[in-house]
């Protein structure tokens, strides 16, 4: 049947306007209810959609007044979702939408603290079926939008689950997507913009390819501030961010095709501001960094940076007491290194720097370790990087100075290598404060560095480290060096300047050209317990240390110093073990050494000059090897004009006298070849005076002034001479042990034989001068007496300090006899004379025969009354007479009277001839009182002589 015209198009109009009313009306509000009504029983919020719109006929869609959340703060909402549908998606296999668009949308993601998501929480989901998974890769599902298309949207972001909560915002999202496809090869144009009032504005531009999963493009993040995100890094690191900000500018491209392959180029990077504290205290402030013409590509593990600019940045680093970095304190523990990691390590990445250039850096670093904690300000740093590569066998360029603590500088240019390490630089120092070190040196030695300055110009050159392949070159010195001993904080060494010129150290060589010493000073002193200023510097260390093995085969370390000039040197000597004390110096020190070689037998040559006490010159002359000073030493020192009252301090402990006045010359010496010594020691002491004796226990038992006076010679000045030999390889030999045993022995010589001594002195050889032998009775000198007296006065001419005591003697069983007898004879004649009319003036002139003496005898035996034994009566006349005789020499034999005076003529014999024929003055004889003693075997009685000094 035919269906008429009119009614098809009725119901044609009929048909559409129930597809129009259905699609646009019926569809739209059970859709919306239904919606709603989801929301009623899912919704754990308040949700609603306010309305759906479909035009049955273009396939456009309008949902509009999403809200799900609390009316004042929704959680999800929307103003306008706009989508539309192509007619074309039925027969091309792929949903096809030409337009979508969404307005005004919102969002608020939210973490609590326990984790919990806001937007998982909205809805209340039922429970999902288990579907079988289709394992085959079907692809995602074909989807085609010629337009997406998202305005004026918000994004609202808070997560509380860190410490301090993060939070930040957008409230202009702008996103348009071209050509947005699911279908293979497809590729997506794409715009975002994001801003809002936390800053980090985001405009992004590139193509996207969602199958397979690609894209390119541009990113920039324009004053994106570091607080906002900074809570999650500070869950890792504990450092507090004051403030920073940061840009970011990017080209890109991104592929999953076969893993993560990521390039980037033209990085430019602006970090500003950026300021660290840990615990609240500074640890790093940047003013400025800018990383531009920079690319990474993450599959290669490749960056290259082009230029990098740094101004400002200060930072503070420590040590603290237990040696652990502060900075090394704040990174997580590393995590351990599992089995297949270690067995298929990572490849390193690789790092290009073409420039870099920091300005104005500031490092303040401080070592608590230390008992006493060390500062170090750094700054302001300059440094220059170029030609860096990780990877790369060729060295980059460095150029790096800086300032220390405000007054030493630091300049270092140069190439350095790590592929192998290796070091091409030129060092330059100035003014380096070398008290830095004392903290350092206080565990170990004993000293107080004071003052002390670096001054350096150096190269470095590292070839290697295993073995070290270590060059350094150049010129180095030391100024105003000050270094006091710890205990007493007593000056130790000083110097204003020590230059080294031309130095060179080579692996297992150091050699210097020129050393020059300029003023430089040291001090020794012995303290009251005897111990040195020396002798207690070092620090006894722990014994548990662990002992380093060396190896025997080593070479010796090689040292070679050209020369050393030294100019202006002084040194001070004392001793405070001496009462009074001692002190003494050496000044205006000048003079040079010769070369200086412990791999060479060549002895340096050595002229040094100076002065002690100001006045008194000294000289050091010849030569020596001081690293071998057994092999060759020939060496002159000469001291003139000494004053020797400095040496007060010994001769009151030693000799046990002051010494008032004197001076000393002395000449030493030495020469040594192949361990065999050869010395000559002369020793001159002009006008030499003691002063008042001083109670030491420590003095020798000696008569010092006497050895003082048998030492001086007629210009009041002792010469002494001690040579002294030896084999220098023997333990057994010292030097001066032997030197002071040969003064000693010398000193005690003289004076426990002070006649023989100074009989050497005149041509006598040791002929004891000490006594003189008289004939029985009488005074008269014989000729062997008057030689003894000859030799005396000519020794005693010499040695005008010694004065002669003269002690007479007489002997009883000698004496008295011969003086008995002397008195008989005497007695005879003045009786003689007595009975003469005239008698002669001198008795002794009478002659008496036997019978006369014979006569007067018995008168005299009768006048003094003395006894007659009977048995005399029966003798012989002349017996009797002998007998008589004999008694009266008996009688007057036992005088003290004639002995004393005979032992007093003696004495004066002796004086008389040393004054009349010896030439003495009388004042160096003095008379002892008489004294009585015994003949010798022949019968002579002996005088003894005494010497002392004046």
């Amino acid at each position: 049947m035919r269906i008429k015209p009119r009614i098809l198009l009725i119901s044609l109009a009929s048909a559409v306007a129930l597809y129009a009313l259905l699609g646009s009306l019926l569809l739209p509000a059970i859709a919306l209810h239904v919606v709603n009504k989801q929301f009623e029983q899912r919704a754990t919020v308040p949700a609603r959609l306010d309305s759906i719109k479909f035009n049955p006929f273009t396939l456009e869609l309008t949902l509009s007044g999403l809200h799900i959340g609390e009316p004042e703060q929704p959680q999800v909402a929307f103003d306008r979702l706009y989508a539309n549908l192509q007619i074309d998606s039925l027969w091309t296999s792929a949903v096809h939408l030409r337009d979508v668009e969404l307005e005004q949308a919102s969002t608020r993601v939210h973490f609590a603290e326990d984790g919990t998501l806001n937007l998982t929480e909205l809805f209340t989901l039922p429970e999902p079926e288990e579907q079988v998974v289709d394992e085959s890769d079907s692809g995602p599902f074909p989807v085609r939008i010629d337009r997406l298309a998202l305005i004026g949207n918000s994004l609202q972001f808070q997560d509380l689950r860190t410490a301090e909560p993060v939070e930040f915002g957008y409230d202009a999202v702008d996103i348009e997507l071209t050509n947005l496809s699911t279908l293979p090869d497809d590729n997506t144009l794409m715009q975002i913009s994001a801003s809002g009032p936390y800053g980090a504005r985001i405009d992004w531009e590139g193509q996207l390819s969602i199958s397979p999963l690609t894209s390119s493009g541009t990113l920039e993040i324009n004053d994106a501030q570091l607080s906002t995100f900074w809570p999650y890094v500070h869950e890792q690191l504990p450092l507090n961010l004051n403030s920073g900000a940061l840009n970011l500018s990017s080209a890109y491209q991104l592929s999953l095709v076969d893993g993560t392959e990521l390039v980037l180029s033209d990085v430019q990077l602006q970090l500003s501001d950026l300021d660290l504290a840990a615990e609240n205290q500074p640890l790093l402030r940047l003013s400025s960094l800018e990383v531009s013409d920079t690319s990474m590509d993450l599959a290669r593990r490749e960056v290259r940076l082009g230029t990098l600019h740094s101004q400002e940045l200060e930072a503070w680093a420590a040590r603290q007491q237990d040696g652990q970095i502060d900075w090394l304190a704040l990174l997580p523990p590393a995590e351990p290194t599992t089995e297949q990691q270690a067995a298929e390590p990572e490849q390193p990445w690789r790092i290009l720097l073409s420039q870099a250039q920091l300005r104005d850096y500031r490092l303040h670093l401080t070592d608590r370790q230390p008992n006493k904690p060390v500062e170090l300000n750094i700054g302001p740093l300059n440094l220059d990087l170029s030609e860096f590569d990780s990877q790369s066998e060729s060295p980059f360029q460095l150029r790096l100075d800086t300032v220390l603590n405000e007054s030493g500088e630091l300049a270092v240019t140069g190439a350095v290598g790590i592929n192998p390490i290796s070091v091409d630089l030129q060092v330059e120092t100035e003014d380096i404060d070398l008290t830095l070190a004392q903290p350092y040196i206080e565990p170990l030695v004993r000293l107080e560095l004071r003052s002390g300055q670096l001054d350096s110009t150096l190269r470095v050159q590292l070839e290697q480290l295993e073995p070290l392949q270590l060059a350094v070159t150049g010129q180095a010195g030391v100024q105003q060096l000050h270094v006091v001993d710890g205990p007493a904080k007593r000056d130790l060494l000083k110097w204003q300047s020590l230059q080294l010129d031309d130095l060179d150290y080579q692996g297992n060589n150091l050699s210097i050209n020129k050393a020059s010493l300029r003023q430089p000073y040291v001090r020794f002193i012995i303290n009251r317990d005897m111990s040195t200023n020396f002798s207690d510097l070092m620090v006894p260390q722990p014994t548990d240390a662990p002992e380093t093995v060396t190896s025997d085969s080593s070479e010796p370390f090689g040292i070679r110093i050209g020369g050393i000039s030294i100019n202006n040197g002084s040194a001070n000597f004392a001793d405070f073990s001496l009462t009074p004390n001692f002190a003494t110096g050496i000044e205006q020190l000048n003079g040079n050494i010769g070369t200086l070689d412990n791999q060479s037998n060549k002895a340096a040559a050595v002229d040094l000059n100076g002065k002690v006490d100001r006045y008194a010159p000294v000289t050091i002359k010849g030569s020596l090897t001081p690293f071998d000073p057994l092999n060759s030493l020939h060496i002159a020192t000469s001291f003139k004009n000494v004053e020797l009252t400095t040496l007060t301090p010994y001769s009151g402990k030693f000799a046990g006298y002051r010494i008032r006045k004197g001076r000393l010359n002395l000449d030493l010496h030495y020469q040594i070849d192949r361990g065999q010594l050869k010395a000559d020691n002369r020793m001159l002491l002009e006008d030499l005076q003691l002063g008042e004796r001083v109670d030491s226990p420590d003095a020798v038992d000696l008569p010092v002034r006497l050895a003082v006076a048998l030492l001086k010679d007629t210009k009041g000045n002792i010469d002494i001479e001690l040579p002294v030999a030896g084999d220098l390889n023997s333990p057994e030999f010292s030097v001066m042990p032997i030197v002071w045993q040969t003064l000693r022995n010398l000193v005690l010589r003289a004076t426990q034989a002070p006649f023989k001594f100074i009989a050497g002195l005149a041509g006598a050889g040791d002929a004891d001068l000490s006594q003189l032998g008289f004939a029985a009775g009488s005074a008269e000198l014989d000729p062997q007496a008057r030689q003894t007296l000859a030799t005396l006065s000519s020794a005693l001419q010499e040695r005008p300090q010694l004065i002669l005591e003269v002690e007479g003697n007489s002997a009883a069983n000698a004496d008295g006899p011969a003086l008995a007898g002397q008195r008989l004879e005497y007695e005879m004649r003045q009786l003689a004379a007595s009975k003469m009319r005239r008698p002669p003036e001198n008795p002794t002139e009478i002659e008496l025969d036997d019978k006369d003496q014979a006569k007067l005898i018995r008168e005299l035996h009768e006048q003094r009354a003395l006894p007659v034994a009977e048995q005399w009566q029966e003798l012989p006349r002349e017996e009797r007479d002998q007998v008589m005789r004999q008694a009266l020499i008996d009688s007057w034999s036992d005088s003290p009277l004639p002995l004393r005076r005979l032992a007093q003529q003696r004495a004066s014999t002796i004086k008389d001839w040393l004054v009349d024929e010896g030439g003495l003055e009388a004042e160096r004889i003095h008379l002892l009182d008489a004294s009585e003693g015994a003949a010798d075997g022949d019968g002579n009685v002996a005088t003894q002589l005494q010497l002392g000094s004046r």
